[in-house]
């Protein structure tokens, strides 16, 4: 007498696309944009040339992963037959591509516009940099609570659960998170660093300046 041992089903073709949509938001929003965002924290306080690194992360590795999740997103959401952006998973990562959005075209009009710095800011800066800066924060604070949710409530609701996402992807979720925040984190303590370096060197700039302005003066006097 044979016995039929009873096998679970390999994956639908939404469980698939939605598998995929998880490991490409995965990587992008918390592995490319936070190396991203370390890469300005860390090199800023060492060199001058910082931007490039960071904008080429942040844009040129960052913006197909963000893309292409938010279409396989969209693709899945189709296949499940649910309306689109209509519970709290879909909302926020239609918030997240247009933060994203926002972020990186702030980004480009900081480098490429110089607008007067206002003085009442810490550093000498205009507004719209720190604007950057926290953008980029929320950004990745959003992204942690979205794949979180996704992960163990999305998941579950969409494809009903047939397959259970393993208890390894918390473990494996909960780690990149710790490590992630705990080296902007650490970015954070060399600020004091940053922020002596650029008073010093707005003291030298404005000390170089005055002295072709006295310069000129005398200049003047002497025709």
């Amino acid at each position: 007498m044979s016995t039929t041992i009873p096998t679970t089903p390999g994956l639908s073709p939404l469980e698939s696309k939605a598998r995929i949509h998880a490991h490409v938001a995965f990587f992008a929003f918390l592995v490319a944009l936070p190396i991203g965002m370390c890469i300005a924290r860390y090199l800023r306080t060492f060199t001058k040339h910082w931007f490039w690194p960071h904008a080429i992360v942040n844009f040129f590795f960052t913006a197909p992963l963000v893309f292409a999740a938010f279409a396989l997103g969209h693709q899945a959401t189709d296949l499940s037959g649910m309306p689109h952006y209509t519970d709290p998973h879909q909302k926020a990562g239609l918030a997240l591509l247009v933060m994203y959005i926002l972020q990186v075209s702030l980004g480009a009009f900081i480098h490429w516009v110089k607008l007067p710095a206002f003085r009442r800011f810490p550093g000498g800066r205009p507004p719209q940099n720190y604007l950057h800066a926290l953008l980029g924060i929320a950004i990745v604070g959003l992204a942690s609570w979205q794949t979180h949710y996704g992960l163990w409530t999305e998941w579950a609701l969409v494809t009903g659960n047939l397959h259970p996402v393993n208890w390894r992807c918390r473990h494996f979720w909960l780690g990149i998170v710790i490590a992630m925040w705990g080296l902007y984190g650490l970015g954070l303590g060399l600020l004091p660093r940053q922020l002596k370096q650029e008073t010093a060197a707005r003291r030298q700039t404005k000390g170089a300046h005055d002295a072709e302005t006295d310069a000129s003066v005398d200049g003047v006097g002497l025709i």
